[in-house]
């Protein structure tokens, strides 16, 4: 089993199926109906930016999951110093090989040393349990939460 950066964003378009639709169900009235055309076209046009790195779980060169990151920096302002961090946007791994996905946090951690970060980054719908649970195990803590409230 490995890792590897990659550029198939056909490949990206089909592991995301899956988690998609897992949102799709959590949160009908914010999430569309997964389109495989129109997902491709976006994941096409992303992968080609250099700040964006995908990255595919595989073994035996069957696609097993995929993590989407983002190297970010943030400047300075008048309220905040700057810093910069490794955003996971997404993270997934097919149903039965769910007990891999360490290994592609075990990829981010080491891109986010190569790139000189020291903070990763990442965030989850709360009613996704299965995502609290791995990023807990995984040491990610708490430092700012998102709210709502409808009207």
């Amino acid at each position: 089993m490995k890792v590897c950066i990659t550029k198939d964003y056909e490949q990206i378009t089909i592991l995301n199926k899956s988690v998609h639709e897992l949102h799709v169900h959590l949160y009908p009235d914010y999430f569309k109906e997964y389109e495989f055309d129109k997902f491709k076209s976006f994941f096409k046009g992303l992968i080609q930016k250099d700040n964006q790195i995908f990255l595919l779980l595989e073994n035996d060169d069957e696609a097993l999951g995929y993590a989407w990151i983002e190297i970010k920096e943030y400047p300075e302002n008048v309220f905040k110093k700057g810093y910069k961090s490794v955003y996971v946007h997404q993270l997934n791994v097919l149903k039965p090989h769910q007990g891999h996905g360490s290994m592609l946090m075990d990829k981010i951690y080491e891109i986010a040393r190569r790139h000189r970060n020291k903070l990763v980054e990442l965030d989850y719908w709360t009613d996704n349990q299965v995502a609290e649970r791995f990023y807990c195990k995984q040491g990610f803590k708490k430092y700012r939460e998102f709210l709502y409230k409808e009207l």
